[in-house]
């Protein structure tokens, strides 16, 4: 069982800069996938950026250049560094590890607004 626990997320003016946590439980943190997921409103949840146990990284179109994932083993957390935020990228924000082939466990998510 992994219980994920997202935090940073608020309120931020257009260009702005935001950096998410997501604390991990359980003791296979470092042979985990992990990834940031995101849901606006009225719409479906799509995928960020993510970052395997070697530590390869994948980014949306939206997020590539703007956004940043990285982990840290010793501390059970991945982050998501954004920058250069624009009004689109309101949404709310989740983590979630893949122990298999799937998106096995989701954090709680949190809330991203980006004002104009």
């Amino acid at each position: 069982q992994v219980q994920l626990v997202e935090s940073g997320g608020g309120l931020v003016q257009a260009g702005g800069s935001l950096r998410l946590s997501c604390a991990a439980s359980g003791r296979t943190f470092s042979r985990n996938n992990m990834g940031w997921f995101r849901q606006a409103p009225g719409k479906e949840r799509t995928f960020v950026a993510s970052i395997t146990s070697g530590g390869n990284t994948y980014y949306s179109d939206s997020a590539k250049g703007r956004f940043s994932i990285s982990r840290d083993n010793a501390k059970n957390t991945v982050y998501l560094q954004m920058n250069s935020l624009k009004p689109e990228d309101t949404a709310v924000y989740y983590c979630a590890a893949q122990l298999g082939y799937t998106w096995d466990y989701w954090g709680q998510g949190t809330r991203v607004t980006v004002s104009s």
